[in-house]
């Protein structure tokens, strides 16, 4: 065993080279760790090299808030948005319908809303750290998410985020119409951009690792080499072998093959 150069002032990262686990035996040795005390086990086949691709989910990964909740709460309409929500995870809308539903509610919402609500976000411990450790890497970062342009590219002003996709929210006379255009960013387009990244930046999948915190991010993560949950929810647990339930996001740093 070898403790890693320090990234984190928080957390401390031990690394056991031992051959290549199966799920079920990685979530009984984690149950087994957790019994004493908060860890967190990541098991992967090789350290990440210089250059590689980082790609996230945004709401409930990067940040801690669902923006769609964020302006149905400035909308007033906040029960019926979680409405649309629920039958959705109920499987009797899919992610395009119910984000489709979702948005009518914020129709006539003032687009100068989003510069009050950038502010309030919260972004998740350790994200800024991770992002200057992820720029000193020369790494390539990108967020594929289900929300919206208008976050989204004031956030990737402020983290320097080399690609961003998302959707956008039709306006006219600065107000929300309630409607979404162009391609809708699902599952499919998550893992999509990801293969389309990989292949115009030239960058092997042992060195992508995607983050994400629900069931519409395991495509994405499956396509990466690392694919990891972020304090994830349980849809997503269930189906991935890696995940963060503890540690701040800047461990993430313990990746790399030199701290």
């Amino acid at each position: 065993m070898e403790r890693k150069n320090e990234i984190s002032k928080e957390y401390v990262c031990d690394v056991w080279k031992t051959d290549i686990l199966p799920r079920t035996e990685l979530v009984y040795l984690r149950k087994e760790l957790q019994n004493e005390r908060k860890i967190d086990l990541i098991q992967i086949e090789s350290f990440l090299e210089k250059e590689p691709l980082f790609c996230f989910d945004m709401d409930s990964t990067l940040i801690q808030e669902e923006v769609i909740d964020e302006l149905a709460r400035y909308a007033g309409v906040y029960e019926e948005v979680a409405h649309v929500t629920k039958e959705a995870m109920e499987g009797n809308l899919n992610f395009q319908e119910a984000l489709q539903k979702r948005c009518s509610y914020l129709k006539d919402l003032p687009v100068a809303v989003f510069d009050e609500l950038y502010f309030k976000l919260h972004p998740n411990h350790g994200v800024p750290q991770l992002f200057a450790g992820l720029k000193q890497k020369n790494a390539k970062t990108a967020i594929f998410s289900g929300g919206f342009t208008d976050i989204l590219e004031r956030f990737k002003q402020e983290y320097s985020i080399d690609e961003v996709r998302a959707n956008y929210l039709d306006r006219a006379d600065e107000k929300l119409l309630g409607t979404v255009s162009g391609t809708v960013v699902d599952k499919f387009i998550k893992r999509d951009s990801l293969l389309d990244l990989r292949s115009r930046f030239g960058i092997p999948k042992s060195n992508i690792v995607a983050v994400g915190d629900g069931a519409n991010d395991q495509l994405m993560l499956e396509a990466a080499g690392i694919g990891i949950g972020f304090h994830a929810k349980e849809g997503l647990k269930s189906n991935i072998s890696n995940w963060i339930d503890f540690a701040s996001m800047d461990v993430l740093l313990y990746l790399f093959s030199e701290n």
